[in-house]
């Protein structure tokens, strides 16, 4: 399976929620959700909440965080592939997530030594 690569720089395919939505394996997503609610404390994460096939574009279901990423507004505002390819690379929002989420810099890196 290739990757899908998130506006923000993290791989779809590696998330434990997408792993589980795809299985359509619903055990897995109610671990995501326990992990989850433990992990971020919010209490009010619930397996509807996971089941994500992906934040990319309109289509498909998405996480309940999705549709309060301003990360991922913006990039589909601009009809970016991901935060990499925007002329405003490393904005002040996209270094604030980096700081939780390093391993995502560099997927967005990765993919700008590409675009040269």
């Amino acid at each position: 399976m290739s990757k899908l690569v998130a506006y923000c720089g993290l791989i779809c395919t590696d998330c434990s929620a997408y792993i589980a939505t795809q299985a359509d394996d619903r055990e897995a997503l109610e671990r995501v959700a326990t992990a989850w609610r433990v992990e971020y404390n919010a209490p009010e994460i619930t397996v509807s909440g996971v089941i994500c096939d992906g934040c990319l574009g309109p289509v498909g279901r998405k996480c309940r965080h999705c549709f309060e990423c301003g990360i991922r507004a913006c990039s589909m505002e601009r009809g970016l592939a991901n935060c990499a390819h925007c002329a405003d690379y490393a904005c002040e929002q996209l270094l604030g997530f980096f700081g939780f989420v390093p391993q995502a810099q560099t997927v967005l890196e990765q993919i700008r030594r590409g675009l040269v």
